[in-house]
């Protein structure tokens, strides 16, 4: 059937008029960020914050209460061992105090005289007895005298023997008591001063008293320690140190320095301890204890670093964004860039870093992939790569 002019111009009119109505009504391409797949070298690490600290540190106290003598020594200067540090003066008793530790320490030595007294009374009776045993078994050897009667002059002795052994320890008790009373006395009488050495060789940390004032014993005076001995101490979570090695390279970034920082994780304590985070969480963390590869000068003790210690690192690896991955039903997947439109794909995934992880299979370096996808993107779909 042959149509007219008219009837192909209205066909003609109503395909164009299809063709309009299918470019209006078709959806438009979702918008989406990308990024490509490359090849290079990948590192898997753990950042944390960490301190610098001396390794070898002495903190030096006060052996006495009393009032310390102005410490000349400064921040930075070195010393040896032996060398006098801090000089501390007992505090002397007032009226009273000195009253009652006389008192207390003529009691101790009332008490001391009785406890000698006593032991030299059982010691008499001791040898009266043994003297008693002796002659009890020579009869009883000749017949004189029985079993029982020799038996109960040896039990008699055994029983005085073990009394004599507590007359001597409760002697020697008192004495100790009675010395520890007198000392007191004696040396808060003293106006001698109590010098404190040196233990070892090093430079001063800190002065914790630089002014002359009373402390009490066991007071910090200063630390003393080797500035070129330091370490770091970085503190992660727990379930993160299980995957930290003795060895592991370690990065040092933001320590005020040009350039980062090598050092090397020395030990993982065993021990784990509980912080709250800023969000106030509980978490339970361990510090990673890790030394300087080559001295510098610039860090010193309790400084604050942040620190990277590599896991894991590859030179030449297939890798994509982590942003891109996300879990399907059987494994890792991701969606491809093809002729402007979103293609899933399943890859197989190694190392995983902070932003990118190894493509083991299913991806080729060049690829296009979307990251951030969103739940609007479907298999198949048209895209379009935001600017």
């Amino acid at each position: 059937m042959k149509l007219s002019k008219t009837q192909r111009i209205g066909a003609i009119a109503l395909l164009l008029a299809c063709i309009v109505l299918f470019l209006v009504l078709r959806p438009a391409p979702l918008p989406v960020d990308s990024d490509v797949v490359i090849k290079g070298p990948l590192q898997v690490l753990l950042e944390g914050e960490g301190v610098t600290r001396v390794s070898e540190r002495y903190v030096i106290s006060s052996p006495v209460t009393g009032s310390i003598e102005r410490i000349t020594l400064e921040e930075g200067d070195s010393v040896r061992k032996g060398t006098p540090v801090a000089s501390v003066l007992p505090a002397a008793l007032d009226a009273r105090d000195f009253r009652e530790a006389s008192l207390r320490a003529g009691s101790g030595r009332a008490a001391y005289d009785e406890a000698v007294s006593r032991e030299r009374s059982v010691t008499l009776n001791l040898e009266q007895a043994n003297r008693r045993a002796e002659r009890f078994k020579n009869l009883y050897r000749e017949g004189a005298i029985s079993r029982e009667s020799f038996e109960i002059a040896e039990k008699e002795a055994g029983v005085l023997r073990r009394e004599a052994d507590a007359a001597r320890s409760g002697a020697a008790a008192a004495r100790y008591n009675f010395e520890a009373l007198e000392s007191r006395v004696d040396s808060r009488l003293s106006s001698k001063s109590v010098t404190v050495f040196s233990p070892a060789d090093g430079k001063v940390l800190r002065v914790h008293e630089k002014s002359q004032r009373v402390v009490a014993a066991g007071a910090p005076l200063l630390d003393l320690g080797d500035p070129s001995a330091i370490e770091i101490v970085i503190d992660v979570l727990s379930s993160d140190a299980v995957g930290v090695r003795p060895g592991c390279r370690v990065i040092v970034s933001d320590w005020g320095g040009q350039s980062d920082a090598e050092a090397v994780v020395m030990k993982i304590e065993p021990a784990a301890f509980t912080k709250t985070s800023a969000l106030g969480i509980e978490e339970k963390r361990v510090n990673i204890i890790a030394g300087l590869k080559k001295y510098e000068p610039r860090l010193g003790d309790n400084f604050r670093v942040q620190a990277k210690i590599v896991l894991d690192e590859k030179q030449n690896v297939v890798q994509v964004p982590v942003s891109s991955l996300f879990r399907g039903k059987t494994s890792w997947e991701v969606f491809v860039l093809e002729n402007g439109r979103a293609v899933l794909r399943h890859v197989d995934i190694g190392m995983r870093g902070i932003w990118r992880a190894e493509v083991v299979k299913g991806l080729m370096p060049g690829d296009r992939v979307v990251v951030h996808p969103t739940n609007e993107l479907q298999d198949g779909m048209r895209v379009k790569t935001k600017e």
